[in-house]
């Protein structure tokens, strides 16, 4: 490759055939992926969505979302695709990373994240009349879909075994 000077600025590209740097982005910005990244929480269960185009993948930890365990909570990942149709999932592939918290803050986690995340890449690179139909289905099954608890442990006090339980007096 070689270096050329680009003009009065003095930029050195190696660029091949752009000229600038800025001709070179441009051409990267028109090849870019439809993608957006959205996460849900539980507790102190986080999980990390990544929508993107596609055929209607969605894989959990790398697990496709059918054998997610435990199998008892499965259908409760599975909500929001059940909810709004296999049609509005058809166009995208959803891949889930889920860290920390226990099996069911993790589920709820995971459901919460497919769910922000396809109400986001609709409303990016949809309509938005249809990004306010999903949400709304959500919301009239179930807030948390779209809308983090809050409730958090609380921490242990001294002078008792738990947060709010006191110890038992004794008299004698």
């Amino acid at each position: 490759v070689s270096t050329q000077s680009t003009g009065s600025s003095g930029i050195n590209a190696e660029y091949g055939e752009f000229q600038t740097f800025q001709h070179y982005f441009k051409q990267i910005n028109l090849r870019m992926v439809k993608s957006v990244q959205v996460f849900g929480r539980k507790k102190t269960a986080t999980a990390v969505a990544y929508t993107k185009e596609g055929n209607g993948m969605i894989k959990v930890n790398g697990v496709p979302v059918d054998l997610v365990q435990p199998p008892t909570l499965r259908y409760k990942v599975l909500e929001p695709v059940l909810l709004l149709g296999k049609k509005r999932f058809e166009g995208v592939d959803i891949r889930v990373r889920c860290r920390g918290g226990g099996s069911t803050a993790r589920i709820y986690a995971i459901r919460q994240a497919i769910s922000k995340s396809l109400v986001a890449y609709y409303q990016k690179f949809v309509d938005e009349t249809s990004k306010k139909e999903i949400k709304d289905i959500l919301l009239s099954y179930d807030k948390t879909m779209l809308v983090a608890d809050p409730r958090r442990c609380e921490p242990k006090k001294f002078g008792g075994p738990g947060a709010r339980a006191r110890y038992q007096k004794s008299y004698r």
